[in-house]
């Protein structure tokens, strides 16, 4: 689906009000990681060089609607201004008579940053009024936030509709063109790997991937309700037992369909997550009733590889075991180094969803990966098949 092109507005002398994704990890008051930062760059750039002046405004974090200054937009406004090599001056809030008097002093070519919308409740809500105030003088909407593209906030949709529409930003725009070849149009074999905790989170995205498909490829948590339906030991395994007859159907669909569903050939599991020196690997089809899988077997991993290396496109959403604690970690991180190798060999790698792509970054993969998705939940309404809410609203910019 097409959204207004940012490369299409008319800018030279407009004020723009620029939602981007700036929420990025914070270590002793500076910016740990400057990725989501580098990636609005480009947009602001183009901005700037085409005589707007710009007015960013972004999340951080989990504030609860309340004032944090540990969560301050502060450090990222001093490392935005590193990389533009240029002033950037930092709002004491996001809404008020000091932001609007600095806005309205604003001259082409300037950036303000304001400060965490988060602190107020209302960005949350999607509240009228506070949309109101975000747009302030602005003239134009711009959103390159596509991780919060979701999201039905109040700087989300609320700002772009009282400015009649808006633009997609180079990051949106990329991320669209990705998912738009890939939904429309993937190179074959095309292989679907889904992980994550459970199954209701991603039956949509099977529904609507399924009739593309020729592989689809189950670890995580998710894969246990699947092998308790074939009737299979999982133990103390997370399972949801009310959707039993979901993967009933979605395995008898794909046999109808042609498409292969591989499940874990052997699981690590271990009696809880707090008893890694207990951990072991055992066949799938023979886990103990007492014991609780936690991620994928090494034998799943190179399954799950050779499947991946003789594929033409491959997107993977989902952790494959409880990725935060070692060594439950091996097999998501197995599967990213088994992504970069079939990338380098021709395969289009496509990896979406928070801990999915944190095992690609810390690994140091992320650039021998095809495209990594800045949005987990936005992928996953875009592999459903769903327009955004936030897209929905920059309809009717001028073009």
């Amino acid at each position: 689906m097409r959204y207004p092109s940012l490369r299409d507005a008319e800018l030279a002398g407009r004020r723009v009000f620029l939602r981007a994704d700036l929420n990025v990890p914070l270590k002793n008051g500076r910016v740990a990681d400057d990725t989501r930062i580098r990636g609005v760059v480009p947009t602001i750039r183009l901005l700037l060089d085409r005589g707007a002046s710009v007015v960013v405004a972004s999340h951080l974090g989990r504030p609860g609607g309340t004032r944090n200054p540990e969560l301050s937009l502060a450090p990222v406004a001093d490392r935005l201004e590193e990389l533009l090599e240029m002033k950037v001056t930092f709002a004491p809030d996001c809404i008020g008579a000091r932001v609007n008097t600095l806005r309205a002093s604003m001259k082409p070519g300037d950036v303000l940053i304001l400060e965490n919308l988060r602190f107020h409740p209302e960005e949350k809500e999607g509240d009228e009024g506070f949309a109101r105030q975000l747009a302030g003088n602005a003239d134009i909407y711009v959103n390159d936030a596509f991780g919060t593209s979701h999201r039905a906030h109040a700087s989300m949709v609320g700002v772009p509709g009282m400015l009649g529409g808006g633009y997609a930003g180079l990051l949106v725009q990329r991320e669209l063109e990705i998912f738009d070849e890939m939904l429309s149009n993937p190179a074959r074999p095309f292989t679907l790997v889904l992980g994550g905790a459970k199954v209701s989170d991603k039956i949509p995205v099977i529904d609507n991937l399924l009739p593309r498909l020729d592989h689809l490829l189950i670890g995580g948590g998710m894969a246990f309700t699947f092998m308790k339906e074939m009737g299979l030991e999982v133990g103390t395994s997370l399972l949801e037992l009310d959707r039993l007859g979901a993967a009933r159907k979605i395995m008898d669909d794909a046999g109808e369909m042609g498409v292969e569903v591989l499940l874990p050939a052997d699981i690590v599991v271990a009696p809880s997550t707090d008893r890694c020196d207990q951990a072991s690997t055992v066949p799938a089809d023979s886990m103990p009733h007492q014991e609780t899988g936690l991620d994928i077997g090494p034998g799943t991993v190179a399954a799950f590889g050779e499947v991946i290396s003789g594929s033409s496109t491959v997107v993977w959403n989902g952790p494959m075991g409880v990725f935060e604690i070692p060594p439950f970690d091996s097999g998501t991180r197995g599967l990213a180094s088994v992504m970069a190798e079939a990338t380098e060999h021709g395969t289009f790698t496509v990896v979406g969803g928070g801990d999915s792509v944190r095992a690609v970054t810390e690994a140091g993969l992320e650039k021998r990966i095809s495209f990594v998705s800045t949005g987990g939940g936005a992928s996953l309404k875009l592999l459903q098949g769903e327009e955004l809410p936030a897209l929905a609203a920059l309809k009717g910019a001028r073009t």
